[in-house]
């Protein structure tokens, strides 16, 4: 993940998947497999969306599919 959306990647050079380079994403993916809705319903409103759903589309959890 790191490695094809991390930063130097094509896709972080767009500004996109800002997350994927910081450490605290480790723990936001192991939400995403334990606690979806959870961690949804606690992000709403705190950051944008677009920073959890690109996190979780480059995790392969296609359910939150990044806005374009």
């Amino acid at each position: 993940m790191l490695r094809a959306y991390g930063p130097g990647s094509a896709p972080a050079e767009y500004g996109r998947y800002a997350l994927v380079g910081q450490p605290e994403s480790l723990v936001i993916c192991e939400r995403l497999e334990t606690t979806p809705l959870l961690l949804q319903g606690l992000w709403d409103g705190e950051l944008e969306d677009t920073f959890l759903a690109d996190l979780a589309y480059a995790w392969g959890a296609h359910r939150h599919r990044p806005r374009r």
